[in-house]
């Protein structure tokens, strides 16, 4: 069975410490800064009251698709707003809460108001109360890239907070999105905003011309009511006590 998630706080799912720099430092700099420190954002104190985030997606959406020098790029300009902050001391189901109201995959973790970690939609959905499932859904992208169409895949994991899901699609960190699904034993079927999150192309088990290879890709909602997390929820905790039965 799933462990019980009400007891968690952020504290204890975060990843301690926080690399800050000012609004003036170049893209290609503060890039450069975070893969050294192998951080998965950097925090932007543009004054004293102003505060942004750079992310690898800021990176590659507003500079290198744009095709503008990084170099000649400050922060400050393609950092995202607002930033969300969050207590280490509250408890997880919160931080989720707020990602989902927000739309933001990225919490700053503050103690006393002081940003002490970073908290990912990816440390979520990762965590152990992400059930594993094999259920068919369809995908529409809402980027603009393309025609909209609906594109069959199937969903590997899911929890109330976002879903990796199978497929032959190639998706850009930052691709919003709506995924259609139904759960056995639930009458209605969700249809759920989200955003990739990560994206990871499998090739081992196949052979090059005969399958195209897969993709695994992590997807944050956004937008899902209280009372459709909470369908959720439940679903995932009797499939886990259904398993070990």
């Amino acid at each position: 069975m799933a462990a019980h998630q009400l007891d968690t706080v952020v504290a204890q799912m975060m990843t301690p410490g926080v690399v800050q720099i000012p609004g003036d430092v170049s893209v290609a700099e503060a890039a450069s800064l975070m893969e050294r420190e192998r951080t998965p954002c950097l925090l932007v104190k543009d004054t004293e009251s102003s505060y942004g985030l750079m992310t690898p997606t800021d990176i590659v959406r507003k500079v290198i698709i744009q095709g503008l020098d990084p170099d000649t790029i400050a922060v400050r300009t393609i950092m995202t707003q607002p930033v969300q902050f969050i207590e280490y001391n509250r408890l997880i189901d919160e931080a989720s809460s707020l990602m989902m109201a927000s739309g933001s995959p990225i919490l700053i973790v503050t103690k006393e108001e002081l940003p002490v970690g970073v908290l990912t939609v990816r440390d979520l959905i990762r965590s152990p109360h992400r059930w594993s499932v094999r259920v068919p859904a369809t995908v529409r992208v809402l980027d603009g890239s393309a025609p909209p169409q609906d594109t069959p895949v199937t969903i590997i994991q899911l929890n109330h907070i976002g879903a990796v899901i199978e497929s032959d699609l190639t998706l850009l960190d930052g691709t919003p999105l709506t995924i259609c699904f139904s759960l056995p034993d639930l009458p209605t079927p969700f249809t759920i905003r989200g955003t990739v999150v990560a994206q990871q192309v499998q090739t081992s088990d196949f052979m090059d011309g005969v399958n195209p290879p897969l993709s695994i890709t992590e997807i944050q909602f956004s937008g899902l009511s209280s009372s459709d997390q909470s369908v959720i929820k439940a679903w995932g905790l009797r499939s886990a006590q259904w398993s070990c039965e």
